[in-house]
């Protein structure tokens, strides 16, 4: 197993988090090295302080390895996020292209090379978001606006007149996207040039989990790089492999208070602190537009519980605590 920094520079280096997932890590690690036959590639794993065993399993499988020259393992300290990993990970080695992804997604054979062609075929687009597809086979909306107080006021009221209104600010945009409505894609699978990193900076590690990759497109933009979106470049994620937080969602319980923390610092970054108090506003009063339903006979679209309360967090002091975890 190679644990030290990889001199030559690659075509392009791979960045995977592990925390406690050793097993879709291994997963995840195989389908990359599958499909990077031809490519000057590397991928690097960075272990955030998962102590349960993950580093050991780790190195066993990768000193079994015919390329494991081409597999790096990092050991963090400290529990830094998703952020912090992964600039971590993009730090260890010099590459052309960066491929952020999650470990517990998998890519299809001819991944790389789709994205790698896209990118050579558009050298003024900065970032390259593949077609995400759920384990099931449907296809996952990765490719977003920016949130807005607007947005806000239509998450809230889950209405169709207020939808309607609403439908050129909501957040999520349909797939597959047309090319100049994509503000910002999801870092559970994205690929980044090397020019796009350093005009953009590292990941902002004011952010734990969640809302960082929002924050990150935001600052790209503003350098001048815009994002497309590569339909026949196919990865797949799981549902839940790596985080509890969908599934909270999904079932409308109490999110943690890291997503609300970072939830603060994005929309206080964007339109500061009165953007921000207007946005929670907006939430609100679409929680009230909600009730209304009731007066026609139909039932109010659940909120995730306590949420009314939540999305004041760190309302006082928006770039502090980020509540990481600490186990």
């Amino acid at each position: 197993m190679n644990t030290s920094k990889l001199s030559d520079t690659a075509q392009i280096l791979v960045s995977v988090i592990n925390y406690r997932t050793a097993e879709l890590t291994i997963q995840c690690v195989q389908s990359v090295l599958d499909d990077m036959q031809g490519i000057e590639g590397r991928v690097v794993i960075v272990d955030n302080a998962s102590n349960d065993g993950s580093v050991e399993k780790l190195r066993t499988w990768i000193s079994s390895l015919e390329q494991k020259e081409q597999v790096n393992l990092l050991e963090a300290t400290s529990n830094s996020g998703f952020s912090g990993g992964h600039n971590q990970g993009i730090l260890s080695q010099s590459a052309d292209f960066y491929l952020i992804l999650n470990s517990d997604a998998v890519l299809r054979p001819g991944f790389l090379s789709s994205m790698l062609n896209a990118a050579a075929q558009n050298p003024t687009i900065g970032l390259f978001a593949p077609k995400i597809e759920h384990d099931t086979g449907e296809v996952q909306t990765s490719c977003f606006r920016f949130h807005s107080p607007l947005s806000e006021l239509a998450r809230g009221a889950e209405s169709g007149p207020v939808s309607k209104l609403l439908r050129t600010r909501e957040v999520a945009l349909a797939m597959p996207p047309s090319p100049d409505s994509i503000e910002w894609a999801s870092f559970a699978c994205i690929l980044l040039r090397r020019e796009t990193w350093s005009d953009t900076g590292p990941m902002d590690t004011g952010y734990f989990l969640y809302f960082e990759d929002v924050e990150y497109c935001w600052r790209a933009r503003k350098a001048g790089w815009r994002i497309a979106y590569v339909q026949n470049a196919v990865g797949v994620h799981f549902r839940g492999g790596s985080g509890p937080v969908k599934s909270l969602a999904q079932e409308r319980k109490r999110l943690p208070r890291y997503y609300y923390a970072s939830r603060t610092r994005m929309l206080y970054q964007f339109y500061g602190w009165f953007g921000l108090v207007t946005a929670n506003l907006c939430w609100c009063f679409g929680r009230v537009v909600a009730r209304l339903r009731l007066l026609v006979g139909k039932s109010i679209p659940q909120s995730n519980r306590s949420e009314w309360r939540d999305i004041w967090t760190n309302v006082f002091s928006p770039l502090g605590n980020n509540y990481a975890k600490k186990d």
